[in-house]
C-alpha cells in the first residue's frame, strides 16, 4: 500500500486509549498512526470520570468537523479505522473524500439502517431513551457494559476493560446519529471494509449486514467480514490480533 498513515477513531464511552494495542501492532508493520480524541476528550480516563458541562452539549456534527480538520492537515490521505460510533464516523468522513480507505468495525447504524433485534434495543436504551435530559451526560454502569460490550468474557477481563477504558458520554451523539447521520450509499467512495462481531449485542451482525447491503450497486470496493464469537469489545477481546491482522492484510490488498 502507498498510504502508510492510519487514523484510529474511537467510539462512545471510550477514548483513544482503546486503540493502544492496535497502534503498537500497526506501528510494528511500518504504519504511522494517529488516534485523535473527540473534542474535549483528550484527557485521561480518570480525569473524564467527572465530566464538565460541555460534554452534554457535544454533538456528532462537532466531532465530524473536528476530526475532518485534523485529517485534512495530514500530508497524505490516511486509512481510517473506526469502531462503533467511530466506525459510523469513518463512513461519514469517507464520503467527504478525505481518506484513502476506511474500515468500519461494528459500525453504529447510519440514518435509515435499523434493526429490531432485542439485544440492540436493550443495549442502546440507556443513551437513546427519550425520558432522560438530553443535556445530561450518560454514565455506563458495569452491568450495562457487561451486556453491551463484553458479554461472554471472563468476569476479571470484563472488570479490567471497564476500569481501564470506560468514560461518561454525551447523549446528543447517538441521538443525532439516528436522524442526522446520512450516508450517500450510491456515491462512489474509497475502498471500505465493514467488520461485524458475530456475538455483538449492541451492534448485532444483522445490522452490520444491512449497513453493508446498502452499498451494493456501485462500482466502489466495499467488503464485509464477520468474525464469529466476537462481542462489541472486539478491539480488546481475546484474539483481537486476528482482527487487526485481517485489517492490515485488507489494506495491503487495496490499490491506494
Amino acid at each position: 500500500m502507498s498510504s502508510k498513515t492510519v487514523v484510529f477513531i474511537h467510539g462512545l464511552y471510550m477514548t483513544p486509549l482503546c486503540w493502544e494495542d492496535w497502534i503498537k501492532r500497526f506501528e510494528a508493520k511500518g504504519c504511522r498512526c494517529f488516534a485523535p480524541a473527540y473534542p474535549g476528550r483528550d484527557k485521561s480516563v480518570q480525569a473524564l470520570q467527572t465530566p464538565d458541562a460541555s460534554l452534554g452539549k457535544l454533538t456528532l456534527t462537532a466531532i465530524l468537523d473536528h476530526l475532518a480538520m485534523q485529517i485534512k492537515a495530514l500530508d497524505e490521505k490516511p486509512v481510517l479505522i473506526g469502531h462503533s460510533m467511530g466506525a459510523l464516523i469513518t463512513q461519514l468522513l469517507l464520503q467527504r473524500e478525505i481518506a484513502a480507505a476506511g474500515i468500519a468495525i461494528d459500525s453504529a447504524p447510519p440514518t435509515g439502517v435499523f434493526t429490531t433485534t432485542a439485544s440492540f434495543l436493550k443495549a442502546n436504551w440507556g443513551h437513546i431513551t427519550p425520558f432522560a435530559n438530553q443535556d445530561s451526560p450518560v454514565f455506563m454502569s458495569f452491568e450495562r457494559f457487561q451486556y453491551a460490550f463484553v458479554n461472554d468474557m471472563p468476569l476479571n477481563e470484563q472488570r479490567r476493560a471497564f476500569e481501564r477504558y470506560v468514560v461518561p458520554e454525551s447523549r446528543r451523539i447517538p441521538r443525532e446519529s439516528l436522524l442526522g447521520a446520512r450516508v450517500d450509499f450510491k456515491k462512489p467512495h474509497a475502498p471500505l471494509l465493514l467488520i461485524a462481531g458475530g456475538n455483538d449485542h449492541i451492534i448485532p451482525p444483522d445490522l452490520n449486514q444491512k449497513n453493508f447491503d446498502k452499498y451494493q450497486g456501485t462500482n466502489s470496493v466495499t467488503d464485509f467480514k464477520q468474525f464469529p464469537g466476537r462481542n462489541h469489545f472486539i478491539l480488546g477481546q481475546k484474539g483481537w490480533e486476528e482482527v487487526a491482522d485481517y485489517c492490515l492484510e485488507w489494506i495491503a490488498g487495496q490499490n491506494i
